[in-house]
């Protein structure tokens, strides 16, 4: 259809004749071609605009013709013109006269109804000028009209059975139109990305009532039905704005389409292996709640399917952060979840339907905190008493009737979703002809929505800017969701130009989510890369790169345009020597810890970062390297810095604010260092005491080593031990001498490279030494967490923690330990294993194949040896000192360690039940232990993997290489205590001095290849939470060094000999009596009723 340009009009015209009206009609349904239908048309509109207004549709039977004319069977012609008049005035009434949107979509006539129905017309002029109607309706209204007035006009076409195929099709395009106009896009003003984003709420708000309609769409015989409502699934499903949904909504919308129960258990498998964390909204339980009320409620669900529901209903109702949408999805899903409470087969099952449906209730039952929704009759009472007050109404009472409530739902809208500034663009246009004085529209409006954004302000509160002269170069509003749990709901973060900023919160709050959300770009409202340039500096030492350090950092393209020399520069500033031989030319892989971390610092500075995101910027770093860093950030005042860190120390230092993880789930900013921060809140102590109140750690005892009868003597020792790496100028330690107890807690310390985790991997057996000896208890077991932690699962993502630990330990001993460097069978080895033995025994010479057994001979063990192409009956037994003079240490120690972890093991039954059980005391949920795949877990998670890993087969030794550099504050604590209440031998490597002084009373210092034994030292007992008081008196290093049984020589035991208990031998009257009592019980047994078992005969009775 054209668009006449209609003139501006004067004053009102006196109304026209029923007469005159009655000769248009006329004209536009005798019109001999549609040009002059259409003219007439817009001729007939202008009369009424310009003087009765909207009112007059009704009044001269306007609408009431184009019905009629619609309705023609008879006549085309009729037709066309009835559809063209509908176009006219859908064109020309709702831009100009808005409250038209009342008459035309909601009152009984319901045009679009009538348009749709046209479009099943046979003339194809009747269907474009029906098309032109309803597209000229959808690109007037706006989003809050297109919610309030022309979606009910389409839900209530589509619930009609008796449509014609081809109305449903454009309606299902109307709907996909609407969520395709509210989708993110690039580009666009200002006020455009807002009715985007006002649109996607408050139409993701509607989809509950939608999508069943459209679903039964797709299941519709018509396959043009079919294929539409397909389409326009897919366009709602886009409102969910739900990261985590997003990857299966193809899966979700195929099972709608192809309904079963296979399809069904897809998609319930698919969900179950999601992992959850943005907030979930009503969007999401209008999609999820069909799928899981199906699946709860079948007879047919199979158990793991109903374990798997169960689980996602309780993850995704952990993120419902609002009772009412709660309250609206959840009662739908409780009768499923208590009948799987009531009628699982599998206890498990049971289990988690209970807590399932005690997250349930609480998350419908919990107020506090929650804003109350507006209601249209709220507001309509408001817009009641604003109109009184402004003169009331002057006319049409009747038509402001039906316009209240429509008025009153849109300006709930704006309301709810915190639009208010719009509150006046819905008010004033459609109560402008109901009122008598011609500025009374706009007053009302004004105050309606000045009442509304006072009450916004004071839900939500008014951010307070303080205007205090520096530069601001961040304030973001947003929320952040991880792990089945809201972290931080509408909160605000403000950074200003050189502040160094410390996050704290408690376990899971969400320090390092935020930072990575930050890196990421996804967090809402933070400037992105080329506005403010932020580095994300974490704790990542895992890579193994064969490149030089200099080519490392010139690899990165923005690093490599300032050149290598201004690379090599700042790189030397970081400590990294420039030259052939300096550091910047040794390898990646070749650093420590330590120097990785500097390395990280280095490129964030060659990136010439605004705002550098520090996570654990001082884990692997020593004391010297942690004051240079702090130095280095109070330095650089152009340079705001975010920091994670549980070094209290480091914190107290650098920060000048502190932004805390409140409990009402918000950011709050503290001016001043930690210290001051915990002033204001005395509850934040435990930032500097480790507690175990939030995670507790319980390790295994660690059983008994035959032979060891004293906590202080010697179980493993190093004898004049050096070691150097392949092609390295200079040993890494050179004649290093030392041994452990049951009753050890040392501490290694030394700076970066020194050799700290080389001596660890030399006590473990990890590494062979180039010479000395290393001997250790036979039975010892050791249990041992690498300084690269997740080294230990990372072959195994795919795995369940559960699964890990079954695998590790499915052949009677740790299979990680055949892993080790030293269990490899090298050249030298195979041919050794291939060396011909003469035992001087008469027997011609054999070659061994394996050692099948072991048991006690004199002060050592024997060994019972396999040879290889013989039978058993010719194995042979040989002492342990034989087979080492033979070569054979490797085969020894690797039987040694089988039997080690078999004995360990054999405390343990390898059922998934108590691997659950075991994990729960390492602090890692059962939920997460038997269904999560490790892939999926955070690094704290992982880490506690590792650690229950290492604890299974109840160690003896625990070794632990910068155990604080993954774990949290109260994991921290946590591991603290467990390892002060454990019963076996301690060394760890740690700079961090609060955990090293609350638990090591001896270290050992590395430098320069030498480690020098300091002996004991103090343990600072009340640096743990649940500490008595002490006496005020801390004992000397050099007294406690009088009593060390390790340095006093002291149970030396230098040969490491572990004696059997030996039998003592019975005199010759003992005998006698032995053989009384035991002929006594015999006859006693004779004596007694058929069936009773014989009394054994033992040497150690009383009588």
């Amino acid at each position: 259809m054209p668009h006449p340009v209609t003139p501006p009009s004067g004053d009102a015209p006196p109304p026209p004749s029923q007469e005159t009206i009655n000769d248009l009609l006329n004209t536009i349904f005798t019109a001999k071609t549609s040009a002059s239908s259409i003219d007439a048309c817009y001729g007939l509109c202008e009369i009424l605009l310009s003087s009765v207004g909207v009112a007059g549709l009704n009044d001269y039977g306007v609408i009431t013709e184009i019905k009629k004319a619609a309705a023609d069977k008879k006549s085309g012609l009729r037709r066309e013109s009835g559809q063209n008049l509908l176009g006219a005035v859908l064109e020309r009434f709702l831009p100009r006269q808005p409250i038209s949107e009342v008459v035309l979509l909601l009152q009984d006539s319901n045009l679009v109804g009538v348009a749709l129905d046209a479009l099943s017309d046979k003339g194809a002029v009747v269907r474009d000028a029906a098309q032109y109607g309803l597209d000229a309706t959808f690109g007037i209204l706006s989003p809050e009209a297109l919610i309030t007035g022309l979606l009910p006009a389409l839900v209530e076409y589509l619930s009609k059975k008796t449509g014609k195929w081809q109305g449903t099709v454009g309606a299902y395009k109307l709907l996909q139109k609407m969520a395709d106009k509210a989708k993110v896009s690039l580009g666009g003003t200002k006020e455009e990305a807002i009715e985007k984003d006002l649109l996607r709420e408050s139409l993701g708000a509607k989809l509950a009532g939608l999508i069943p309609i459209v679903e039964g769409g797709m299941h519709d015989l018509k396959s043009e039905v079919e294929k539409q409502a397909v389409a326009t699934m897919n366009s709602l499903t886009t409102l969910l704005s739900n990261d985590d949904v997003a990857p299966r909504i193809p899966l979700l919308v195929d099972t709608m389409q192809h309904p079963s129960s296979q399809t069904l258990q897809k998609a319930i498998h698919a969900l179950s292996q999601t992992t959850f964390v943005a907030i979930v909204t009503s969007p999401v339980l209008a999609l999820l709640t069909p799928f899981l009320e199906r699946s709860l409620n079948s007879p047919t669900t199979a158990q793991e399917v109903l374990r798997q529901t169960v689980v996602i209903v309780e993850n995704l109702t952990k993120l419902v952060h609002d009772p009412i949408e709660a309250r609206t999805f959840l009662p739908k899903l409780i009768p499923g979840v208590k009948s799987v409470c009531d009628r699982a087969s599998l206890p498990e099952v049971r289990e988690i339907a209970e807590r399932a449906l005690a997250t349930m209730e609480k998350a419908m039952g919990d107020d506090k905190d929650v804003v109350a929704r507006t209601s249209g009759e709220d507001v309509a009472k408001v817009l009641d008493e604003q109109i009184k007050a402004n003169g009331g109404l002057a006319s049409q009472q009747e038509l402001f009737k039906q316009a209240r409530p429509y008025i009153s739902d849109m300006v709930a809208i704006d309301v709810n979703y915190r639009y208010v500034n719009r509150i006046s663009g819905r008010i004033a246009p459609y109560i402008k002809t109901f009122l008598k004085d011609a500025e009374a529209p706009q007053k009302v409006a004004d105050a309606v929505q000045k009442y509304y954004v006072e009450e916004d302000e004071r839900k939500y509160g008014v951010p307070e800017k303080e205007d205090d002269g520096e530069v601001e170069i961040v304030n973001a509003d947003f929320s952040l969701a991880y792990g089945g749990m809201l972290l931080l709901s509408h909160t605000n973060l403000r950074l200003l130009k050189g502040h160094r900023y410390g996050l704290c919160g408690r376990n899971g709050a969400g320090k390092s989510t935020l930072m990575r959300s930050i890196a990421n770009g996804k967090l809402e409202g933070f400037p992105p890369q080329d506005v403010l340039r932020t580095c994300y500096v974490e704790h990542n030492q895992g890579e193994d790169a064969d490149i030089s350090i200099l080519e490392f950092v010139a690899k990165d393209p923005e690093i490599a345009t300032q050149g290598l020399e201004r690379i090599s520069e700042v790189l030397a500033e970081f400590g990294f020597t420039a030259g052939p031989e300096g550091r910047q030319s040794e390898r990646v892989g070749s650093l420590s810890g330590g120097w990785k971390m500097k390395l990280a610092l280095a490129r964030a500075m060659l990136q010439r970062a605004d705002v550098l995101l520090l996570d654990e910027p001082t884990n692997h770093l020593d004391v010297a390297n942690i004051a240079w860093l702090e130095n280095y950030l109070k330095s650089h005042p152009d340079i705001t810095s975010l920091i994670v860190s549980h070094d209290s120390g480091f914190l107290d230092n650098v920060t000048t604010d502190i932004y805390h993880y409140e409990p009402n789930k918000k950011l709050a900013c503290y001016k001043g260092n930690l210290a001051n921060f915990v002033q204001i809140k005395p509850e934040a102590k435990s930032y500097y005491t480790l507690s175990a109140s939030t995670v507790q750690f319980k390790f295994p005892p660690p059983g008994i080593l035959t032979g060891v009868k004293s906590q202080t003597r010697a179980i493993i020792r190093m004898s004049n031990v050096s070691y150097a790496y392949p092609n390295a100028p200079k040993p890494s330690l050179s004649d290093v001498s030392c041994q452990l107890t049951l009753s050890s807690r040392v501490a290694i310390i030394g700076p970066n490279g020194a050799g700290k985790s080389t001596l660890i991997k030399l006590l473990t057996g990890e590494t062979i030494p180039s010479t000395g000896k290393v001997e250790k208890h036979p039975n010892l077991r050791i249990g041992y967490i690498k300084q690269h932690a997740l080294e230990h699962v990372e072959m195994h993502l795919e795995k369940t923690p559960n699964q890990y630990l079954q695998w590790r330990y499915q052949h009677g001993d740790d299979r990680e330990v055949h892993m080790k460097q030293t269990r490899a069978l090298s050249e030298a080895d195979r041919a050794q294993m291939d060396k011909w033995v003469d035992l001087k025994d008469g027997k011609s010479a054999r070659q061994v194949e394996s050692l099948v057994g072991r048991q006690k001979y004199k002060k050592t063990f024997q060994y019972e040896v396999k040879w290889r192409g013989l039978l058993p009956k010719n194995n042979t037994m040989i002492s342990r000192e034989t087979l080492s003079e033979l070569g054979f240490d490797k085969l020894v120690q690797e039987f040694d360690d089988h039997e080690a972890s078999r004995e360990g093991l054999g405390y343990r039954e390898l059922q998934p039940k108590v691997i659950s059980k075991h994990f729960e005391d390492l602090g890692l949920d059962p939920e997460i232990a038997n269904h999560n795949e490790i892939g999926s877990l955070s690094g704290g998670q992982k880490v506690k993997v590792v650690i229950a890993g290492a604890m299974w087969n109840n160690p003896h030794l625990l070794v632990l290489d910068e155990p604080t550099n993954f774990l949290d504050r109260d994991s921290l604590g946590g591991l603290a205590v467990a390892i002060r209440d454990f019963k076996g031998g301690v060394i760890l490597i740690s700079h961090n001095e609060e955990f090293v002084g609350a638990l090591c009373s001896e270290q050992w210092h590395v430098n320069d290849g030498r480690v020098a034994l300091k002996g004991n030292a103090a343990i600072s007992l009340d640096r743990f939470e649940d500490s008595r008081p002490s006496s005020g008196v801390n004992s000397t290093a050099a007294s406690s060094v009088v009593s060390s049984a390790v340095n006093s020589g002291i149970e030396d035991n230098s040969d490491m000999k572990f004696r059997a208990r030996k039998k003592k031998k019975m005199t010759k009257k003992e005998v006698k009596e032995r053989e009384v009592r035991r002929r006594l019980r015999h006859i006693e047994w004779l004596n007694s009723p058929k069936g009773t078992p014989h009394p054994p005969d033992t040497d150690d009775e009383d009588n």
